[in-house]
């Protein structure tokens, strides 16, 4: 759903406070969804051969999302300029617009990467991506946004995000550590689940406050999806992120986009990316 008026602008600003969620089908041509699929087996490949040279085979260039030595579901920052279409995303004016509507004007990005699961990735526990931070107690003001871009077609076998819309306002005191559901309350859920089946070139923007698990995969392909974090100017962050890009990258980039990258580190080099978020409860099946 390509748009960029202020109407839909504010649509949809009232959509993602009433479900936590908002899907912008077709935002961008399936074409460079083809083009973040090649990008994506590029820099796994990368993360995999980092973690195997390492010597304990995870938790540096890939974050398992899943239980086992072999978890089967990664999470990975990357650098933005290793993405073609970065710069495709991140101009788009429906994504620019929600952004503007929920966090206001000079909103943040802080991070990009990739979440997978891979062939025999099992389901995850119900969760929230962080406890609900102090700015949105008694607020309900959110103060992130979680922008996701599917690289390829999903099927119901590749193990497609299920959301429960309108979570976000549930009250973290009742999850382990602010995030898991326990396995008690599930019913509080069950009914409520949606599947979201996103195609090439849709977009969705949510808040990580809503309860949401990955699914099993069980199909013969991996299922990434790209994930751009962005946040208000004046709050922090939960945890630490990752996002620099060289200075000749930097300046190629137009102004309308700089004005989000005060939070960016502009470095001479690109180091790998040390992965060290882990979430224990999702090393553990749903």
């Amino acid at each position: 759903m390509p748009m960029t008026s202020t109407a839909n602008a504010e649509d949809l600003h009232e959509a993602i406070y009433r479900d936590g969620i908002v899907a912008l089908k077709g935002a961008l041509p399936a074409r460079w969804a083809d083009e973040m699929l090649a990008d994506f087996d590029v820099l796994y490949d990368e993360a995999e051969r980092w973690d195997q040279e390492s010597g304990d085979g995870r938790g540096r260039g890939r974050v398992p999302r899943g239980p086992g030595e072999d978890a089967k579901r990664y999470y990975m920052a990357v650098h933005p300029q290793r993405l073609r279409g970065f710069r495709e995303l991140v101009t788009h004016p429906g994504i620019d617009a929600v952004c503007r509507a929920v966090l206001g004007d000079d909103y943040q990005y802080v991070e990009i990467g990739f979440d997978v699961a891979l062939p025999g990735a099992v389901r995850q526990p119900l969760h929230r991506d962080f406890p609900t931070p102090e700015e949105t107690v008694g607020t309900r003001r959110l103060s992130s946004l979680a922008i996701n871009a599917t690289c390829v077609d999903v099927t119901p076998e590749m193990g497609p995000l299920e959301i429960v819309p309108g979570t976000h306002v549930d009250d973290s005191a009742d999850f382990e550590d602010g995030m898991r559901v326990p396995s008690q309350l599930y019913g509080r859920y069950a009914d409520r689940i949606e599947k979201r089946m996103a195609k090439r070139g849709d977009v969705s923007m949510r808040t990580g406050l809503t309860i949401h698990r990955g699914t099993e995969n069980n199909s013969s392909r991996p299922r990434p999806v790209l994930i751009l974090g962005v946040m208000g100017a004046q709050y922090k962050t939960f945890a630490e992120h990752h996002f620099t890009m060289t200075q000749d990258y930097y300046d190629s980039l137009p102004p309308e986009v700089k004005l989000h990258l005060r939070r960016a580190t502009v470095s001479d080099t690109l180091d790998p990316i040390v992965q060290d978020y882990v979430l224990d409860f999702l090393l553990e099946e749903g």
